[in-house]
């Protein structure tokens, strides 16, 4: 692979890295100023909104939305940079049209405020690996209706999977109910929890994974994904979990939910009865190279500050920056930072180049390696701030507390090293 960057990817960059410079940074503080003077600390500030209005101006929407997910039919076309709407009034561009190697450095940029640009981009979790789901497998109708307004940045959406009564780090172990009615339609009994940005009251609809064939032989089989409107009859989201105590409005919170007998239409089943959990495989790929390529970017912002404050404090006689600790911190970190980017980029060239599936091992590797590295970065820099790094007045804190909660999500480590030791394994047996 080539390790320098392509023209547009270079273009994009400085696009992104001045959009973060004059307008997203700085708004940090203001969102939070003006969250705390909501009817809700659910709604989203009008300082993002006003942050999306300026990054759609700038070209800057949709950036993870690749060729591959782009979708085509009768009502649709794709470029080479985008999908159109032919029936859109304005002909609006939905997506750039970006490779996943060319769009991972960008991914990294946004990574240095977590909590406000991927909003700001439209490239968020959990609606980005919605998006991707419902462009992947979603019908013409499912498109029309959900992922259009996702597009646009209109609604929010939450991916209903982990549950709380069975450990889902094995997803054949989920419990929640999708049974056939005898309307044709579907009925789902559950409880789920940890289910990014259903807090949020722009969020209009869930995917929910549960199982339509419990007793199946197959265990990979059993489960189906159906799509359920947040205002079905029967959708109780209960309340909101904290992570490490931060509730995390950004995003718009992780809430326990709960389906009684919730009933849909055939027509909302996603792809077909029992590929629920190819689907989710599917989904969760790209999701991790973006997390982690976001987590190299909240290294870069955690060395940033260790390194502000290294020259500005002293300790016994001399600033920081020339006590001996203080150097292998920012040492080790650069070295760490620098060998995971180049893992992450050779993962994103290999998922462009042979597939997910060809990538499988780098996937794994990297979702290992970086939320582990990065953990390590902040909680030095957290260390470097003293009684400051653990506080409010740096994100440090806010930070640690998603990195940490990376070596849980989209699968914990132990999930990922028992898959990668079996693949190494195999070629001796």
């Amino acid at each position: 692979m080539d390790f320098a960057y392509d023209a547009r990817t270079e273009e994009l960059r400085e696009r992104l890295l001045a959009f973060m410079d004059e307008h997203v940074l700085p708004a940090e503080e203001v969102a939070g100023e003006q969250r705390a003077s909501l009817d809700s600390p659910w709604q989203t500030p009008p300082v993002v909104e006003e942050l999306k209005a300026t990054a759609r101006q700038l070209g800057l929407w949709n950036l993870f939305f690749v060729d591959e997910h782009s979708f085509v039919d009768e009502h649709s076309f794709v470029d080479e940079h985008s999908f159109v709407d032919e029936h859109s009034a304005s002909g609006e561009k939905h997506g750039a049209g970006l490779t996943n190697l060319q769009y991972a450095p960008l991914a990294e940029i946004t990574g240095r405020s977590p909590q406000l640009a991927p909003t700001a981009l439209n490239c968020a979790a959990p609606d980005t690996g919605n998006m991707e789901l419902l462009a992947q497998f979603g019908s013409a109708e499912q498109r029309e209706r959900w992922l259009e307004p996702l597009l646009a940045g209109e609604i929010r959406s939450a991916f209903a999977m982990t549950e709380p009564e069975v450990a889902s780090s094995d997803a054949t172990n989920i419990a929640t109910r999708i049974r056939r009615d005898g309307e044709g339609g579907y009925v789902i009994s559950g409880r789920k929890w940890y289910i990014s940005g259903a807090m949020n009251p722009d969020c209009k609809v869930f995917i929910v994974m549960g199982k339509t064939d419990p007793d199946g032989e197959d265990v990979r089989r059993q489960q189906s994904m159906v799509l359920v409107p947040r205002d079905t009859p029967g959708v109780e989201v209960r309340r909101a979990m904290s992570v490490y105590g931060y509730e995390d409005h950004y995003h718009g919170g992780h809430a326990e939910v709960l389906f009684h007998d919730v009933r849909v239409p055939a027509a909302n089943l996603i792809g077909e009865e029992g590929g629920g959990f190819a689907i989710a495989q599917a989904r969760l790929g790209p999701g991790r190279i973006h997390h982690c390529m976001r987590l190299i970017g909240m290294a870069e912002r955690a060395i940033e500050l260790m390194c502000r404050r290294a020259v500005e404090r002293s300790a016994f006689g001399k600033p920081l920056a020339r006590q001996g600790v203080v150097h292998e911190w920012i040492a080790d970190a650069r070295v760490q930072v620098e060998q995971l980017r180049l893992l992450v980029l050779k993962t994103a060239w290999l998922m462009d180049t042979v597939g997910n599936r060809g990538a499988h091992t780098e996937i794994q590797a990297i979702k290992i390696a970086t939320p582990r590295a990065v953990v390590r970065i902040i909680d030095d820099a957290v260390q470097l701030h003293g009684a400051g790094g653990v506080s409010q007045d740096f994100p440090l804190a806010e930070l640690w507390a998603a990195a940490r909660t990376l070596r849980l999500a989209d699968g914990p480590d132990e999930v990922h090293q028992r898959s990668l030791a079996r693949r190494e394994l195999k070629r001796y047996l």
